[in-house]
């Protein structure tokens, strides 16, 4: 694997925990590399990831080199396989964005809505999908249905799933999609003005809502 793709998880890895995207031990990244994927290993925290200490897989998940991937590697290799346009997932328990992901009263085809121009951009259209325990395979297809879709999803009880060109387009679009959570849980119960489908439209790319 690519001493860029090593370092590039490295960099993006500490800056969020050091944002408080993530916390603990949880979140992990992935990066493709041509066949195989670079994962964040298990138990580790992203504050802690090291470049020689990372996980490979194939695309169907299988573990070639390196310590043991995260348990939710198959999230990553799920989105990967079906979109070609991303090489780069990132999966945070982002508070926010968890927090919506908890609610009960929630559309899932449109958990949160699209209150701000930029979350249009990066994000778009986002799909929560049904409670499955962290790590369970059972969730792939599901995945990859979603993920056919839209880019940015949203665990039902856990948090969300983004993939982007890169790993700098995946963390913006994350990072987006945490700050309109805030702005949702700011603005409940108020009138608000999402942006409408055409105005979205608007920020359709050949590649999907993911801009550079």
């Amino acid at each position: 694997m690519s001493a860029d793709a090593r370092r590039a998880i490295v960099r993006v890895a500490h800056s969020i925990h050091c944002r408080g995207l993530t916390h603990g031990r949880t979140g992990n990244l992935a990066v493709r590399d041509g066949e195989r994927v670079l994962v964040t290993p298990t138990g580790v925290s992203l504050a802690d990831v090291d470049a020689d200490q990372l996980s490979v897989v194939a695309l169907d998940g299988a573990h070639l080199e390196g310590p043991p991937p995260t348990k939710e590697a198959f999230l990553h290799v799920a989105m990967l396989r079906v979109r070609p346009d991303a090489n780069a997932v990132v999966h945070t328990h982002s508070v926010h964005a968890a927090a919506v992901s908890c609610l009960s009263d929630i559309d899932a085809d449109n958990p949160i809505p699209p209150l701000t121009a930029y979350y249009g951009m990066r994000v778009g259209t986002l799909r929560m999908l049904p409670y499955y325990a962290p790590g369970d395979p059972a969730a792939t297809g599901a995945v990859e249905d979603a993920a056919r879709v839209t880019h940015a999803l949203l665990l039902r009880n856990h948090g969300p799933v983004v993939a982007g060109v890169d790993l700098d387009t995946a963390v913006d679009a994350l990072e987006e999609l945490e700050h309109t959570a805030q702005l949702f849980f700011l603005t409940r119960g108020l009138a608000t003005s999402p942006l409408t489908s055409a105005q979205l439209h608007a920020f359709a790319t050949p590649s999907g809502r993911n801009p550079s």
